[in-house]
C-alpha cells in the first residue's frame, strides 16, 4: 500500500492520460442533478457532487443492457440461434465512486458472482474496472453509513481512495489495479505513509462525527422470521406507500431484473431491464395469480428481502449501506432507518 499527493493543478491532465487507456465514469451535472456517466474526451468528472440520484452500479449492471441476438433469415448460417450479444469490455474506471456505493457494488457480486452461477456480464465488467473512491467529507443530513457497516472513508471495494484536502488529493492506493491507474495518469508524487495515514485517520474521525443519523441491526439475525413477517407494523410502514419504485430504482443494492425479447425485421434480441419489486406486475404469474398483490404485501417484501433474508442468507450485515438516497427521494417519507429499527427491536407478543 502506497499514498500518493495529486495536486488538483495535475488532475485534469492525469484524467485525459488515464482516459487514452480506460474508458473513464464519473459524475456529472444532468439538470439539477448530478449522474454516472461515461465522460467524453476532454470531459471531466465533478467531483464536488454530493450525492449522485443513481449510484453508478449501472456501469456494471446497466439499466438496459443486450444480452442475447440472432436473425430470423434462413439463409444466414446459425439463424434463429442465440448468440451473447458483443459488449465493450475494455478497462474502465469509476471516477469518485462514495465509498458508500463500492461496498454496494461487493453486496450485488453476492447475486451475481457465486459458486453455483456467475452472470457472465456482470463478471466481465467488474473484472475490468477500477473503482476509485472519493471519501466523503461533509456527510449528507440522510447518511448513516457508519452503522450500516460502511462509512464516509471505508475502504472495501476500492482500488483507491481518495481524500480531498483542498488545494490536493491525498491518494490511498489499496490494490494492484489501483497502482495501475495511478501508472496511467501519471500520478507518481509519494506521500510519507505515516503523515499520510494521520492525515486519512484525523478526517475520517472528523467525517464519522458528522453522521448524525443511525441504524439498529444487532438483533435482526436473532429474529424469528415467521414473527417478523407476520409483524403487525407493516400496515402502518405501507400505508403512504404509492408504489412508485423510487426506492428501488435509486438503491445501489437493488439488483432485480426482467428479461424481454425485441424483435424488428429478421434481427432479434434479448435484453434485460432494471425492474422494481414495487410493482403489482412484478409477480403476476401467467395463470393470473399474484401472490404480492396487494402494496403492503410489497413493501413487506422489499424491507424483509433487505434487512432479514439476506442477513440470514449471507451473514455479511444488512442488503443496506446507508447512503440514505431512498429517504430523500420516496415522495411519501417511508424511512427505511425508522423499519429497520421497528423490526430490530419488534417482540411478538406472548400467548
Amino acid at each position: 500500500m502506497k499514498y500518493i499527493r495529486i495536486d488538483k493543478q495535475a488532475w485534469d491532465s492525469g484524467m485525459d492520460r488515464a482516459g487514452k487507456s480506460y474508458q473513464l465514469f464519473g459524475p456529472v451535472k444532468s439538470r439539477e442533478h448530478h449522474v454516472f456517466q461515461r465522460l467524453e474526451d476532454g470531459q471531466l468528472p465533478d467531483m464536488g457532487a454530493i450525492n449522485t440520484v443513481l449510484s453508478p452500479k449501472s456501469v456494471l449492471f446497466p439499466q438496459t443492457e443486450k444480452i442475447l441476438e440472432t436473425t430470423l433469415d434462413e439463409s444466414q448460417p446459425d439463424h434463429h440461434i442465440m448468440k451473447r450479444a458483443g459488449a465493450d469490455y475494455s478497462p474502465r474506471a469509476v471516477i469518485g465512486i462514495a465509498p458508500c456505493d463500492a461496498r454496494a457494488v461487493e453486496l450485488l457480486n453476492l447475486n451475481f458472482d457465486t459458486d453455483e452461477y456467475k452472470d457472465p456480464y456482470w463478471c466481465d465488467a467488474y473484472a475490468a474496472t477500477t473503482f476509485v473512491g472519493l471519501a466523503v467529507t461533509v456527510p449528507s443530513i440522510y447518511d448513516f453509513t457508519v452503522s450500516a457497516g460502511s462509512g464516509p472513508f471505508a475502504e472495501e471495494g476500492l482500488d483507491i481512495l481518495l481524500a480531498d484536502c483542498k488545494d490536493s488529493y491525498l491518494a490511498k492506493v489499496l490494490t494492484d489495479k489501483g497502482r495501475a491507474f495511478a501508472d496511467a495518469a501519471g500520478f507518481e508524487n509519494e506521500e510519507d505513509s505515516k503523515k499520510a495515514e494521520d492525515i486519512f485517520k484525523t478526517m475520517k474521525e472528523e467525517a464519522e462525527a458528522g453522521i448524525t443519523s443511525a441504524i439498529e441491526t444487532d438483533q435482526l439475525r436473532e429474529k424469528n422470521l415467521l414473527d417478523l413477517h407476520q409483524a403487525p407494523f407493516w400496515e402502518d410502514i405501507a400505508f403512504s406507500c404509492i408504489n412508485c419504485g423510487t426506492c428501488t430504482f435509486v438503491c445501489p443494492t437493488c439488483w432485480c431484473f426482467d428479461i424481454q425479447d425485441e424483435t424488428k425485421g429478421t434481427n432479434s434480441i434479448r435484453i434485460r431491464n432494471w425492474d422494481t419489486c414495487m410493482s403489482p406486475l412484478f409477480t403476476l404469474h401467467g395463470s393470473g395469480h399474484n401472490p404480492r398483490s396487494e402494496s403492503t404485501q410489497r413493501v413487506r417484501q422489499r424491507f424483509m428481502h433487505k434487512l432479514k433474508y439476506f442477513v440470514d442468507k449471507y451473514d455479511q450485515g444488512t442488503m443496506c449501506v446507508g447512503c440514505g438516497r431512498c429517504v430523500e427521494h420516496c415522495p411519501v417519507n417511508i424511512d427505511i432507518r425508522r423499519v429497520c429499527n421497528t423490526m430490530n427491536a419488534y417482540e411478538p407478543e406472548k400467548p
